[in-house]
């Protein structure tokens, strides 16, 4: 394997509290170095290769991190083995890990660079194509070398998952280039640095009714650069009032309000899609804007991996399946994001409302994170009603009109979208602490009642669980929970 790194990009996600257990061993307090091993998945896109820190394996001072044969000190040969095999048994790639001192950057030194030079082509051997490779931390700062059966690369940048979602880097990086006067105001609130990383977020939003064209709308105003818009829709006139951007040109209302079923259904063709009218309204709001319009659904498997390289997705259906599949792309993929909805319960007997509420589930990769799992808003029995064909769908339903829908009123998604649009914002312009609690928000309407739950967590969760079978930071090493492309 020759020495000259590839020019596809590496970048390694690791959630907080894993990042914050690995600093708490690296840097004591005692100005010595150590070492640890992380197990990662991976995943692949067109924008490079993404390394998902799944299981932390710390090395004991002495024991498994020992005096070096080249340099000052290395991981023990049997401490290698373990865990390099951990990593082979479960097709995981293998990162090791030491640290240097000082704080805003960081290098690997000559003996480093020849250490791996002899090791890593084995070891990429016994993981069976890993692939291998290692990180070096300062308090502040982190370098890698990556390799692969295909070449040697570095480690772009380090992403720590959470609250204060963050970026680290080899050394600092230059001052913010260029913002546009048209975000002066946002930068008194978060600085240029701040419009900068918003500017190079990429964000899946999945629906685009009431509450998902007005996080559509909100992020390009925001300055968000990138934006991965889902829906499988063209625009019904009953979506008029709830879709922002949309008019009744769009939904060809001169002929889905006739009185003729065929005429109807002819307006019904006509009517532009949803995720067109969403990429009209996010290119007013800002022209440079990369657009990526899906007219598909996420529980599509070739739809739901367009979200794999995202850094936030929203879920903005109150479709079952949708929440399953939005819940593995936070867990699988390390992925933060929100689900955001609002459900309105008539009596029909009494002919009223009987309860207003709107849902703003913040999900954050990991046990305590939010799994919509682990709070039970995956119910099997809807999942298995949502797998039943139109028929069958018909013969289970309570009210028999198929013409009657949910009520819907876009100022009530207004306060179910606002928190989780202004959660992208904090969290990644770094105005949330790392301590904040992402708590999970239902607002009783009728009651001007705002109630806050602590997320549930189960380590035996499938899906954010730490047990061998959890599909946690796999990546693509794990399928995804969608319907498989007909062969």
């Amino acid at each position: 394997m020759g020495t000259e790194p590839l020019t596809t990009s590496v970048t390694l996600r690791i959630d907080r509290a894993l990042f914050s257990r690995l600093q708490a061993h690296l840097f004591p307090g005692d100005s010595d170095e150590h070492g640890a091993v992380i197990a990662v998945g991976v995943a692949e896109s067109a924008a490079g290769t993404r390394l998902l820190a799944r299981e932390l394996f710390l090395a004991r001072d002495g024991v498994d991190y020992v005096p070096g044969e080249f340099g000052y000190r290395a991981l023990s040969a049997r401490f290698v083995a373990e865990t390099s095999n951990y990593c082979r048994v479960r097709n995981l790639g293998y990162l090791a890990v030491h640290c240097h001192g000082g704080s805003n950057q960081v290098a690997f030194s000559g003996d480093d660079l020849g250490s791996h030079e002899r090791g890593y082509p084995a070891l990429l051997a016994v993981t069976n194509g890993g692939p291998v490779g290692a990180l070096v931390f300062a308090q502040n700062a982190v370098a890698g070398d990556i390799w692969t059966v295909d070449g040697r690369r570095p480690l772009k940048r380090l992403t720590v998952i959470g609250p204060h979602t963050r970026d680290l880097y080899p050394e600092p990086g230059d001052a913010p280039s260029y913002i546009s006067p048209i975000y002066q105001r946002h930068s008194l609130l978060f600085g240029s640095a701040g419009q900068e990383i918003l500017s190079g977020l990429k964000v899946g939003i999945v629906g685009l009714g009431g509450g998902g064209s007005l996080l559509n709308e909100w992020l390009s105003r925001l300055g968000v650069g990138h934006v991965v818009a889902i829906d499988r829709e063209r625009l019904d006139h009953t979506n008029l009032p709830r879709v922002v951007g949309a008019s009744r040109r769009d939904c060809a209302a001169w002929l889905q309000e006739r009185r003729w079923s065929w005429l109807r259904r002819a307006g019904q063709r006509l009517a532009r899609r949803k995720v067109d009218i969403a990429r009209d309204v996010a290119t007013r709001a800002k022209p440079d804007i990369i657009y990526e319009r899906i007219f598909g659904d996420i529980a599509d498997e070739h739809v739901a991996r367009r979200l794999t390289d995202t850094d936030f997705i929203y879920l903005a259906t109150d479709n079952i399946q949708s929440r399953l599949v939005f819940n593995a792309l936070v867990q699988q993929y390390l992925i933060p994001g929100a689900q955001v909805g609002v459900k309105v319960l008539v009596d029909s007997l009494a002919r009223r409302v009987a309860n207003i509420t709107t849902a703003t589930r913040s999900v954050l990769p990991g046990v305590g994170g939010g799994c919509l799992v682990c709070q039970e808003v995956v119910p099997s029995d809807s999942l298995q009603e949502e797998a039943l064909d139109d028929d069958e769908r018909q013969a289970q339903r309570y009210v028999e009109d198929p013409e009657v829908h949910a009520p819907s009123v876009i100022t009530l998604n207004v306060l179910s979208a606002a928190q989780a649009a202004n959660d992208l914002m904090m969290m990644f312009t770094g105005l949330y602490d790392d301590d904040v609690k992402m708590t999970q928000h239902l607002n009783f309407v009728g009651s001007r009642q705002l109630k806050e739950f602590a997320p549930l967590a189960h380590e035996s969760c499938i899906w954010c669980g730490t047990m061998d079978h959890a599909k946690y930071a796999c990546g693509d090493r794990a399928r995804l929970p969608c319907r498989q492309k007909p062969s």
